[in-house]
């Protein structure tokens, strides 16, 4: 009966459908781990060029805030885990309520990323051209500002999907389309968030810490 419900037609059984899904997510994951690891090749590179000015453009980012993010993610990763756990055990409410955390959790990471972002708009501390705070000693220190947006963008924008994603799990666990028998989609959800916050654990301390 628990096959008839969950199995796609063109799977055998479940077990192969989710080793399926669960191959396709790491595959899927390697491709997001390539893309990040083009953008701190780069960030290796810019700051072998001018380390005095990263070492010096750093100290104008909020570590306080930057400590406070790095902890609402790893609670986070807490919850999806928490939520996937409860999906084995058919715990649906706390299911439920774990992945509403996370996302609550996602948008407090967003706020206060809106903060820094509004901050650094109001004084000129952008990427490129638009560059216009002249309170850093070094050469180019736009240079920093267009990697630190360049990395926190592309790590914001994958919040902004998992977050989605995660609504997404919810709405389906609500309607009550996985059990003990099938939670891979959760699962697979979970994966990318956790890709999500160990790509933070490696940026905040490259951004925020090289001093």
């Amino acid at each position: 009966m628990a096959q008839t419900k969950y199995l796609a037609h063109h799977f055998t059984d479940l077990e192969q459908q989710s080793e399926s899904a669960k191959m396709g997510m790491w595959l899927f994951l390697l491709t997001e781990i390539l893309l990040f690891g083009g953008v701190f090749v780069a960030y290796a590179i810019y700051r072998a060029w001018h380390p005095e000015t990263f070492i010096n453009a750093h100290r104008f980012l909020d570590v306080r805030l930057g400590t406070i993010n790095t902890i609402v993610l790893i609670v986070s990763s807490l919850t999806i885990a928490l939520a996937i756990r409860d999906m084995q055990l058919d715990r649906r409410k706390q299911c439920m309520r774990n992945l509403i955390i996370t996302i609550l959790l996602a948008g407090v990471f967003l706020v206060i990323k809106y903060f820094e972002y509004s901050h650094k708009f109001h004084v000129g501390m952008l990427p490129g051209k638009f560059y216009t705070f002249d309170g850093i000693e070094g050469t180019n220190p736009h240079i920093f500002f267009s990697i630190y947006f360049l990395l926190t963008g592309i790590h914001g924008l994958h919040i902004i999907i998992g977050m989605s994603l995660i609504a997404w799990m919810l709405l389906k666990v609500k309607k009550g389309h996985f059990s003990s028998n099938y939670f891979v989609p959760i699962e697979a959800v979970g994966l990318y968030w956790h890709l999500v916050d160990l790509i933070w654990i490696f940026l905040f301390p490259l951004l925020y810490l090289i001093g």
